[in-house]
C-alpha cells in the first residue's frame, strides 16, 4: 500500500498514452501502424517498469526545513531547506511544503534539479499578514525518474510552530536614526529649533553651529570661535499609547492600521532606548490592555516586543476617558505620549477631545492620525456617471474632515501627526527627533 500511496505519473507519461492511443486509431485506417502502436506500448511499460525500479531503490533523498526563532510581520522572511541526493544520477525535485494557513498560499512549489550526490541550500521568502503562531507541516518531495515518466513521493516530518512578532527588521533597519547627525533627523532634513541645554563639551565654531553658543571666554582664550556643544536631555519617559479599538481593524495593503501602528511602536521605542530615554508601551480599548511601565533597561525591548506581540483588538469602541483617568493614575511625570488612534468623523474626535485636551496639559501629547488612501484613489478617478460624482464628491468631503480633525487638535495644542500607513514609522521617529532637539518635552 504503500508503495502506491508513493507512486505518481508524470504529464509525460500521459502524453505517451495519448500518443499511443492516436496510433491505435490511425491503425483503423492504416493497419500497418497496429503492430507498431503496441510495440510503442510495450517500450511504455518497459521504460515504467526500469524507472520504478531505479526510484524506489533505497532512499532517493533527505530534506529537513531550517525554522527561525520567530517571523518579522510584514517583511519578507528567509526560510531554507537543505536538500541532498542519494542517487548516483540527477535527481529532477518538486518540493510542496506545508506551509502556515495564515498565508493562504495553495499553490506553494519548489523546483529544483540536484547532480549525482549533490547537497543544497535552497532559499525561499514568506511574508506575514498578522502576529500570532503560525504552524508548518510536512515537507513533500517528489523525485522525478530519469525518463520523467513517473515520480516518487517522500514525506519528512518537520512539523513545528514559529511565533510572528512585530516588525523587528524594520526596527533593524531604522536603527541608523538614533546616530543622526545634528542636521539631519531621520531620512529627511528637518530645520532644528533651538537646543536643549544638557550641556556636552567645548568645540571649535564650524559653519552651521548656533552663533547663540559661542563660549566668548573660550574664544578669548584661543584667538578663534569657540562653542559650547549640547546634547539632547536624557530619561525623559516616552511612551507608545495604541489604540486597539474596532477602528484601527481598517486594512491597508494587506495590514491593519492595528498592525503598523505595533510596528511603528517598537521601531519607536528602540530609537527611544538608544537615545538614553525610558520607553513604556500602553494599549487601550475600553480599559487598559497592556501597561509596560517606563524604563531606560537593556531589557526593555525585549518586554515591550512580548507586550506588543500579545495585543489584539476585541472591537469595542475606544474609551478616551477611561484612558485618561488610568494614564492618571499610573504616570506621577510628564511624559511624551505617542497616541495611535483613527478618527473617520469629524464629530467621533470632538467627543474624544475633552479626554485629550485634559491628557495635555499634563504630558505632551502627539496624536497619531492615518490617512485614508482608499479615498485618495477614488478622488484621482475620472468622473463617468453621475453616480461617480457622488462617490467622489463624498470621498472629497471625508478627506478634507481628517485635515480639519488635524488643524483643530493643533488648536487645542496637541501635535497632530497626519501620514499616510506605510510611511508611520519613519514619520513618527522623525517627530519624536524633531521633540527632541527642540527641547520641549
Amino acid at each position: 500500500m504503500k508503495f502506491f500511496k508513493a507512486l505518481f505519473f508524470t504529464r509525460y507519461f500521459f502524453a505517451a498514452l495519448m500518443l499511443a492511443s492516436i496510433l491505435f486509431f490511425v491503425s483503423y485506417f492504416l493497419p500497418g501502424l497496429y503492430s507498431i502502436a503496441w510495440i510503442f506500448i510495450w517500450i511504455i511499460v518497459l521504460a515504467v517498469i526500469i524507472d520504478i525500479i531505479t526510484l524506489f531503490k533505497g532512499k532517493p533523498l533527505s530534506a529537513t526545513r531550517e525554522l527561525p526563532d520567530k517571523l518579522s510581520n510584514s517583511d519578507a522572511n528567509q526560510l531554507e531547506m537543505n536538500l541532498q541526493n542519494h542517487f548516483p544520477f540527477q535527481l529532477q525535485v518538486e518540493v510542496i511544503d506545508e506551509i502556515p494557513e495564515q498565508f493562504q498560499k495553495r499553490d506553494f512549489k519548489l523546483e529544483l534539479s540536484l547532480k549525482a550526490y549533490e547537497e543544497t541550500k535552497e532559499k525561499y521568502f514568506l511574508t506575514p499578514r498578522d502576529r500570532g503562531v503560525y504552524h508548518f507541516g510536512r515537507l513533500h518531495c517528489f523525485c522525478i525518474s530519469p525518463m520523467r515518466l513517473i515520480k516518487r513521493k517522500v514525506s519528512f516530518d518537520k512539523s513545528g510552530d514559529v511565533k510572528v512578532y512585530p516588525s523587528f527588521i524594520q526596527m533593524r533597519k531604522y536603527d541608523f536614526l538614533s546616530l543622526a547627525p545634528q542636521h539631519q533627523i531621520g531620512i529627511k532634513k528637518v530645520r532644528r529649533i533651538g537646543h536643549t541645554m544638557e550641556f556636552e563639551q567645548i568645540k571649535e565654531y564650524v559653519k552651521g553651529d548656533d552663533i547663540r553658543t559661542i563660549n566668548w571666554k573660550a574664544t578669548s582664550k584661543r584667538a578663534k570661535l569657540m562653542v559650547n556643544q549640547y546634547q539632547d536631555e536624557r530619561s525623559q519617559s516616552i511612551f507608545s499609547v495604541i489604540d486597539q479599538g474596532r477602528v484601527m481593524q481598517m486594512p491597508f495593503n494587506g495590514l491593519s492600521l492595528l498592525e503598523y501602528s505595533i510596528n511603528a511602536a517598537l521601531s519607536f521605542s528602540n530609537i527611544a532606548l538608544k537615545k538614553k530615554d525610558k520607553t513604556g508601551v500602553v494599549s487601550f480599548s475600553n480599559k487598559i490592555d497592556q501597561l509596560v511601565k517606563p524604563s531606560a533597561n537593556k531589557t526593555q525591548l525585549t518586554r515591550i516586543m512580548e507586550s506588543l506581540y500579545s495585543v489584539d483588538t476585541d472591537f469595542s469602541i475606544s474609551d478616551f476617558g477611561n484612558l485618561y483617568i488610568q494614564l492618571k493614575r499610573q504616570l506621577s511625570h510628564r511624559s511624551l505620549l505617542f497616541i495611535y488612534t483613527n478618527f473617520e468623523h469629524l464629530e467621533g474626535m470632538r467627543r474624544q477631545l475633552p479626554y485629550i485636551k485634559a491628557l495635555a496639559k499634563k504630558h505632551l501629547l502627539v496624536i497619531v492620525l492615518f490617512e485614508n488612501i482608499e479615498l485618495q484613489e477614488i478622488q484621482d478617478q475620472k468622473v463617468e456617471k453621475v453616480f461617480d460624482v457622488y462617490v467622489k464628491t463624498i470621498a472629497e468631503e471625508m478627506d478634507n474632515d481628517k485635515q480639519v480633525m488635524a488643524q483643530e487638535l493643533e488648536r487645542n495644542g496637541v501635535f497632530t501627526m497626519l501620514t499616510r500607513p506605510e510611511d508611520l514609522t519613519v514619520n513618527a521617529i522623525n517627530k519624536y527627533l524633531e521633540i527632541k532637539s527642540r527641547g520641549i518635552l
